[in-house]
């Protein structure tokens, strides 16, 4: 079985491209960095981890939409693993997380004011715009 849950925050905004052809595709590239604890001596130290991850289509669409740099998500997928030859002619080993399900993983108040996210109610819920429900949102 090949299942994988990370819970980070986007190292920078996402990065989207749509693939070439009649039916384009929207592919979303980000970094996640997921925090890793370990103990040295008697203290516990904390370090991080920063993980590829790809996106297709709708989901795709929503983390570009929604997720900035700094937002805390909670994804959902699969470790791929390829490889390439670069212009040098060395071969490239890659691994990625293709993410199969995104959330929010915390509210907006708890994630300080941005423009480009989403506004929260009072109750920290986020108000989701008319019309999206028909999008076929990543997660249900």
């Amino acid at each position: 079985m090949n299942k994988v849950i990370l819970m980070g925050r986007l190292t920078r905004d996402p990065e989207i491209r749509y693939s070439q052809g009649e039916n384009a595709v929207a592919v979303g590239r980000f970094n996640l960095a997921v925090d890793r604890r370990y103990k040295k001596d008697v203290s516990e130290q904390q370090t991080a981890d920063f993980i590829s991850c790809v996106a297709f289509g709708k989901t795709a669409e929503f983390i570009e939409k929604y997720t900035h740099q700094g937002t805390k998500i909670v994804v959902e997928g699969r470790i791929q693993t390829g490889s390439y030859t670069n212009k040098e002619g060395n071969k490239v080993y890659t691994t990625d997380v293709v993410v199969e399900n995104a959330e929010f993983a915390e509210s907006k108040r708890a994630e300080g004011e941005s423009s480009r996210a989403v506004p929260a109610d009072a109750d920290g819920f986020m108000n989701i715009p008319d019309g999206l429900e028909d999008e076929g949102l990543p997660f249900h």
